[in-house]
């Protein structure tokens, strides 16, 4: 049982499921079904996809996370960037509106969630890490700015293609002649009302005296009073037969079965686009759902979050919906309106059922301004430029991977932004660890600590060098200490004995261990010892399974205390520098 508990976690918070969590996650569950309506709506329509194929995503998914995920207020459905990305990786392989699109959005979610499936299976979530947060921070940010300009065509009623903010704004322009002013004055308006709503409604309604709770679902329903007022007033108006578009017929029905496409071209096309928007997807929702778990001293398991975002998207991929993961805003919403379990989810698929089999008709007339005014607010929020100051402030290195990834998805495309983001990723990360900190260490006066001789005033001695090495040693950075060691001991240096402090090194690997054994050699050949102080035992059992501690010219300290008192031959006092 607790082996199954942990590939099935409704086993866990099931078994102690009361009615004051029943009571709590079906207030949550209002509240994000209200919310999730128009969203799902807007973002359907962002991916290149039908409108019920957003309802149809926030179904089936939700109700398998609530089986399969451990978080216990994520809010799994449509979410703004693996929409775009969904546009993105779909438009290359079919034309929007055909048969074949719909399918191929089907295969990308298939795709991404056998992938998430796999790393969850095989507990791969740690690859995640590989991805930095400045440079997710400004991949979602450069995303932002492209979802929202990629909707301007909508608020101005005007036909526009592109896939960068080049190719968008330039679309744009030459199509302003097009402009229909009464589809502007309903997206304007939209977009301002919503802009309010989202700022000053709450604080205005518990000025009023609303009680908490009842400010708080008015303030979400929002862009439901903007998709109301605006469908009523197309339809009073006619403004449909002005040249207003509007969403249509929806189809009024619980989610199909549907199939993805297997044929290999079709897979081979879609498969990287695929990985990357599971990577995507994954450290998004997985960073939203460690935040909120954390306020409630709570814990979520990553590699089960993989097979439980895998699960979804797999069920979205047979019940006509495309690729999901965990929404920060609706997770949030979620969370703040007393969600206790993974049920609020299931409450929420089950409202969101009730709408496409009941409300579809009454959304023929919204106008698809209304639809992409909901997608700017949300958006927008998204958007943090701040990222550049403080990434300059902090680190010009984290400063160029920000600005690299977000002017490449600006002017190259989604995927080439998240594929570099990823490369320079992992480029950072071997950069850094390629040139690790080793420090030249000295004994600050009546005590047995050792500090950098740069920066405290220490004792040394002319003829040991004692090297703190701030990094474990690899392929990377192994030969780095090679010629560090080399240069120090040389040009008529009096050394006689060489210490590498170990204390901050946690893995040796072969490429490093032979490094060390030519550090050995070539220090044995000039009659300078080589020893090791502070070696932790992991390190220390690798070592021991290799010739290096034998053929070692010097000794392993306990402690370099201990090495200093041994070998120090004249110490002098060594201001810093």
């Amino acid at each position: 049982m607790p082996s199954l508990r942990q590939y099935l976690p409704i086993l866990d918070w099931g078994r102690t499921y009361d009615r004051s969590a029943l009571s709590n996650d079906l207030v949550a569950a209002v509240i994000v079904t209200i919310m999730l309506i128009p969203q799902s709506l807007a973002y359907a329509l962002l991916a290149g996809l039908p409108p019920e194929a957003g309802i149809y995503a926030s179904i089936a998914p939700i109700l398998l996370y609530a089986i399969f995920g451990t978080s216990r207020a994520l809010a799994v459905g449509p979410v703004a960037v693996v929409s775009l990305l969904t546009a993105s990786a779909v438009g290359q392989v079919a034309e929007q509106g055909t048969a074949g699109y719909a399918v191929a959005a089907l295969t990308l979610a298939f795709l991404s969630g056998g992938f998430l499936m796999l790393m969850g299976v095989f507990r791969l979530g740690f690859l995640a890490n590989f991805l930095s947060h400045p440079v997710i921070a400004g991949f979602i940010t450069a995303s932002g700015l492209l979802i929202a300009t990629s909707q301007l065509k909508h608020i101005l009623g005007v036909e526009a293609h592109g896939h960068t903010l080049p190719e968008m704004l330039a679309s744009i322009f030459t199509h302003l002649n097009q402009v229909n002013w009464i589809t502007v004055l309903i997206g304007v308006t939209a977009t301002g009302f919503l802009f309010w709503v989202r700022k000053n409604l709450k604080p205005a309604l518990r000025k009023l005296g609303t009680p908490p709770l009842l400010a708080d679902i008015l303030t979400k329903a929002g862009p439901v009073a903007a998709v109301v007022t605006t469908t009523v007033a197309v339809w009073l108006f006619g403004l449909a037969d002005k040249g207003v578009k509007i969403v249509g017929e929806v189809p009024q029905s619980l989610p199909p079965l549907t199939l993805p496409g297997f044929s290999p071209d079709l897979l081979g096309a879609l498969l990287v686009p695929a990985i990357l928007i599971s990577i995507i997807g994954f450290v998004e929702s997985v960073s939203v759902a460690q935040t909120l778990a954390a306020k409630k001293r709570q814990r979520i398991d990553p590699d089960q979050e993989l097979i439980g975002l895998g699960a979804a998207n797999l069920g979205a991929a047979f019940t006509g919906g495309y690729p999901v993961t965990g929404g920060f805003a609706r997770s949030v919403v979620n969370f703040d309106a007393g969600a206790e379990t993974p049920a609020a989810g299931a409450f929420t698929a089950v409202g969101l059922a009730i709408a496409a089999v009941a409300l579809t008709p009454l959304v023929y007339f919204l106008p698809n301004a209304t639809l992409a005014a909901t997608i700017i607010v949300a958006v927008l929020s998204l958007v943090d430029l701040s990222i550049l100051k403080k990434t300059w402030g902090y680190s010009r290195a984290d400063f160029t991977a920000v600005a690299a990834t977000i002017l490449l998805t600006l002017g190259l495309g989604v995927e080439v932004g998240v594929a570099t983001g990823v490369a320079i990723s992992v480029l950072l990360h071997l950069f850094k660890t390629s040139r690790p900190h080793v420090a030249e260490v000295g004994l600050v006066p009546e005590t047995q600590h050792f500090r950098n001789i740069h920066r405290h005033t220490v004792e040394t001695d002319p003829a040991l060098v004692t090297l703190r090495v701030d990094e474990s040693l690899y392929f990377v950075n192994a030969r780095f200490l090679e010629d560090l060691i080399q240069r120090r001991v040389t040009n008529g240096s009096d050394v006689q004995n060489v210490v590498l402090m170990f204390s901050a090194v946690n893995e040796v690997d072969y490429s490093a261990l032979e490094s060390l054994e030519a550090i050995n050699h070539r220090l044995k050949d000039m009659g300078v010892g080589l020893h090791l102080s502070e070696v932790k035992g992991p390190v220390m059992d690798r070592l021991k399974r290799s010739h290096f501690i034998d053929e070692l010219n010097g000794r392993v300290f306990l402690s370099q205390y201990d090495a200093w008192k041994e070998l120090t031959l004249a110490p002098r006092s060594r201001i810093a520098e």
